[in-house]
């Protein structure tokens, strides 16, 4: 009887098994390729240990300021499926490493450079983008979420050359340490949801850590309170007058954490072929069983398939076609695809993937606040119902 391949060397090995990155310019790949080997040097050897104590690596961000990973695609001219690739990389050595470049870059970022006026963006933007300070995205409440969009409770007053801001915000990541918050209050005056640049050392502002968490535990999730905290007017977002141009963000952070769905599958999947391939049972590699070669394939299948509906969405993206039902079918689908894969993963690696010493525990884990942020599956899936049917679902 021959025996199993287990060579790094298999086409699937690293689960790019239809060479998505060969769409890529040459230039292009080679970031991705420096972008890759800096996360395995740098994070994935510490992910587990910073995840186990809930703390977040600090020392990192000088390092990631080295790397120069901030708006790859409006700053730097890249595509957006290169930025998506980037952000599954990130997501594949640690979800909450990824997560923290997701909020800084995508929703705090992300929000200057679509709601700001120029102006605004010449005196904002290049501290932001060295990361020499760090921003937060504050829209969700303590008692409002999927329904923030018409039930923001956080309030803003104008009084003279200053905005008075009450209420609070809750899972706000970075939030115990960022130099600013992006705050989405609704105006007393005219009842339409705004935006504003907070500096987190204004009196009356408050973060406190939100602590026993299951997922992301390196993330540092806060409760925001805001007691008559005054804002001067000139940090108000100058295109953020109502929850649509809010929307504008959420419509590209949306893909952003789909892309983190087709990362985690791929760190899942990584862990389980290595382990499939090492861990012997009844005398061989358990990978030479037919269940848990069925089992590996699913996984891949998962990823693959994941991966080439937001390789297409991206290039959508690029063309300025991408609509807002297409991010939020593709954060449906492939969070959904996401979940049965870390779930068959953990599976596959028996007792072991209950610990999170092998990794695989920490994957499974982090995947379901992958599955819940960025608008709930179910959120998503009546977003999308809506477009097919032309009839709201959603009260």
């Amino acid at each position: 009887m021959s025996q199993p391949r287990t060579d790094a060397a298999l086409p699937c090995a690293d689960g790019d098994f239809y060479a998505f990155e060969g769409l890529l310019a040459e230039k292009e790949r080679d970031r991705l390729h420096e972008v890759r080997e800096w996360l395995a040097r740098e994070v994935a050897p510490i992910a587990v240990d910073h995840w186990n104590r809930a703390e977040f690596p600090h020392h990192l961000i000088p390092k990631l300021a080295e790397l120069d990973v901030v708006s790859p695609v409006r700053r730097q001219g890249h595509s957006n499926l290169l930025a998506g690739l980037l952000h599954a990389e990130f997501t594949r050595a640690d979800a909450s490493i990824a997560t923290f470049m997701g909020v800084h870059d995508g929703l705090f970022t992300g929000s200057i450079e679509l709601l700001a006026s120029d102006e605004q963006k010449a005196a904002w933007l290049p501290s932001i983008y060295s990361l020499e300070e760090i921003g937060a995205f504050g829209l969700t409440e303590p008692l409002g979420g999927s329904d923030v969009a018409g039930g923001t409770r956080t309030t803003a007053r104008r009084e003279g050359d200053s905005w008075v801001i009450n209420g609070a915000k809750r899972w706000i990541g970075n939030a115990t340490f960022s130099d600013w918050v992006i705050v989405f209050a609704r105006d007393e005056a005219d009842n339409q949801v705004k935006g504003f640049l907070v500096d987190t050392s204004l009196p009356g502002y408050s973060a406190t850590k939100i602590e026993n968490k299951i997922a992301l535990r390196t993330v540092q999730n806060a409760d925001i309170t805001l007691e008559d905290v005054r804002v001067p007017a000139e940090f108000k977002l100058a295109h953020a007058n109502s929850f649509r141009d809010t929307n504008r963000v959420l419509k590209v952070t949306r893909l952003a954490v789909a892309w983190q769905a087709v990362g985690a599958q791929l760190a899942a999947f990584d862990i389980a072929r290595a382990y499939a391939v090492e861990r012997e049972q009844f005398g061989r590699p358990i990978a030479s069983f037919q269940l848990v070669q069925d089992q590996l394939v699913t996984m891949l299948g998962n990823a693959v398939s994941s991966m080439g509906m937001m390789v297409r969405l991206a290039q959508l993206e690029d063309a300025g076609l991408a609509r807002d039902e297409q991010s939020a079918l593709a954060k449906a689908v492939t969070t959904s695809r996401m979940r049965e894969t870390v779930a068959i993963g953990r599976s596959l690696l028996g007792g072991n993937g209950i610990v999170s010493d092998y990794g695989m525990a920490k994957v499974f884990s982090d995947a379901e606040a992958i599955y819940s942020y960025e608008g709930t599956h179910e959120i998503n899936t009546l977003v999308t119902g809506r477009a097919i049917t032309g009839i709201s679902a959603i009260v």
